[in-house]
Order: C-alpha cells, then structure tokens, then sequence
C-alpha cells in the first residue's frame, strides 16, 4: 500500500462507498470500526474498493435492492474475498515484479509536529485526575504526553524520516493507552457500549465469522471509549 493510500485509507473508502451509494452518510462509529479493522489487518485499498463493488452488485441482485445499502458491514466479506483473491495474484508474479517508485512524504515535518502538539494538549487535559478521569487513567494519560514528547527529536533530524517507524511508535503508545482506558472504565460504560453495538451490527452478524466479530468489537470498544474520555488517537491515520 502506497503511503499516499495508506495515510487517506479512511477517505478514499468514505468517499468511494458515498459515490456508490449516490448519497452522503453521517460516518457511524461502527462504519469506522470496520474500517479500522480493515486498516489494521493490511487489507489494500484497491482491495476495498473492488470488495465495495462486489457487494453493492450483489446487493442489488437481492431481494433487498429496493431499499439502499446503509452499511459498510455488509461489505466485509466481499471486501476480504477481494483481498485474499489479490494476494493470490501478488504470490503469483514471483519475485522480479516491478516495484512502485518512491513517493514523496505525504505530510511535511510541520504537519506532523501539529499533530503531535494537539494530541499532547489533550493528553495534558486528560492528565489531570477528576471524577470522569479516574487516576490511573490521568497517570497513564501522563505517561503517553512524556512518549509523545520523546518523538519531536525524529521531526527535527535532517535525515529522512521513516514514517512506518513513526507510526509503529504511535501504536505503540496508543495500544498501552487502550490497555489503561479499557481496566479504567467501569461496567456499566463497557455493557453500554456492547449494547450499541450489537444493535448496530444485528441485521450483520450472521455474514460475519467469529474472528471478524472479535476483531470488530475490540475496534469498536476502543474508538467509543477514546470518545468518551476525550483522548486523542495517535495513530497517523487520523492526522487527515
């Protein structure tokens, strides 16, 4: 995937399913979950796209077209179908296919420190204990600011800047960050999530596996309780 795809991923496919759909939708948290999910497993963006197509074709052969498609959920499996199918041909074309050329940085260095800057202000706002923002919440909170801090040296080296590396760091804050977020919450925030989504992906579930589901839930659960707490997402993939 092409850096240029990779950081758009989310708008490309936004912006691909409304063409298709002939219709702008308000973005669901679970539409974006999906995504994510997507995302996370290396799934190419042209991958998404020929799955949307396979999906909406059909959905409209079924019994349903009358009424448009509302969800991305209903594209996973075709989406995936498309991305193993790619994969198969990739493994075919042996080890003297052509590479793509280089492409150039797709955010400058002051982009990136921007993004940086905001995302440590609402990491120092978090940092501060209250009664919406448990303690150990705040500590970690804390923590993830010092981490973010430890990455402005990479913005302003002369060298190249290794984006992939960069947005490994980011993960991994951000993963250690979910950890703190999720043992925080309490019971009744976590059913209440759970509860919103599985209202949004009962007319889904049945098209999906079990570890299609998993994976779904943990993206769901993360990105509502980010919300929640008011914490950024670290992860270039929000930059745009």
């Amino acid at each position: 995937m092409s850096a240029f795809n990779y950081f758009n991923y989310f708008t490309e496919i936004e912006e691909y399913f409304w063409r298709k759909r002939g219709a702008h939708l308000l973005v669901s948290p679970l539409d974006w979950a999906i995504v994510e999910t997507w995302q996370k497993a290396g799934v190419p963006l042209e991958a998404v796209l020929r799955g949307i197509d396979s999906a909406f074709e059909s959905y409209q052969r079924s019994r349903r077209a009358g009424r448009p498609l509302k969800s991305l959920a209903y594209c996973v499996d075709a989406v995936l179908d498309a991305a193993a199918q790619q994969a198969e041909v990739a493994a075919g074309t042996g080890p003297d296919a052509a590479r793509p050329a280089a492409t150039k940085e797709p955010f400058s260095r002051d982009e990136l420190r921007a993004f940086l800057t905001r995302n440590a202000e609402k990491l120092d706002r978090a940092a501060q204990p209250t009664a919406a923002a448990p303690a150990p919440l705040a500590r970690h909170a804390a923590q993830a600011r010092a981490s973010l801090a430890d990455l402005y040296p990479l913005l302003d080296s002369p060298a190249a800047l290794d984006l992939e590396d960069l947005e490994r760091r980011l993960t991994v804050i951000e993963e250690r960050l979910t950890a703190a977020l999720t043992a925080s919450a309490d019971e009744e925030t976590l059913l209440a999530i759970r509860r919103e989504l599985d209202r949004q992906l009962a007319p889904y579930r049945r098209r999906m596996t079990a570890a299609q589901l998993g994976q779904l839930e943990r993206q769901y659960i993360q990105k509502r309780l980010f919300e929640q707490f008011d914490l950024p997402r670290l992860s270039l993939f929000y930059l745009t």
